[in-house]
């Protein structure tokens, strides 16, 4: 049986153990990379690295939702900070006291992803009543960019929720 040794081409930067693109090293050995590697394939890992978390406040959740098309904000139900697109909810910030928490609407399958995850859970009130709603409750959570971006679906899913004309009239694009 013959070894299959394959060796990257030199370079002549670099220290010796220098992984090559598809993870063989300058002395011809093979280090796992993506799938193969011990953490696995890189769709399983976290979407962020722990430095990138961060706890947004009820300042930064109301200014990142002031600036999607076409939102109103209002406060209520006991103080909560409820943004709505077309006069529908879809991100509240509130309902706990010890510290921030923010929900919004999520499709079937990001529901059954987050609801188990640490941080995150189906959102009181809503969640009981068979809608997808997920509530950032505590740490870890998820990081800001990540919340940024379920609030950004959640905005894009009640908008396309609102009929063609209330969309045009909001000037949301019409699909």
């Amino acid at each position: 049986m013959t070894k299959d040794v394959r060796v990257a081409p030199s370079a002549t930067t670099g220290a010796a153990d220098k992984l090559a693109k598809d993870g063989w090293r300058r002395d011809g050995s093979w280090v796992p990379t993506g799938r193969y590697s011990p953490r696995g394939h890189s769709q399983n890992r976290p979407r962020f690295r722990e430095d990138e978390r961060r706890n947004m406040t009820y300042e930064e959740f109301n200014e990142f939702c002031r600036g999607l098309p076409a939102t109103t904000y209002v406060v209520q139900w006991g103080g909560s900070h409820v943004w709505k697109v077309g006069g529908k909810v879809f991100a509240i910030g509130g309902w706990q006291d010890d510290e921030p928490s923010f929900t919004f609407k999520v499709g079937d399958i990001a529901y059954e992803m987050l609801k188990e995850q640490p941080g995150l859970r189906p959102a009181p009130y809503l969640a009981s009543r068979g809608m997808k709603w997920i509530q950032h409750f505590a740490k870890p959570g998820l990081s800001d960019g990540a919340l940024q971006d379920y609030i950004r679906q959640s905005h894009s899913i009640v908008a396309q929720g609102l009929s063609k004309k209330r969309r045009m009239e909001l000037g949301l694009a019409a699909t």
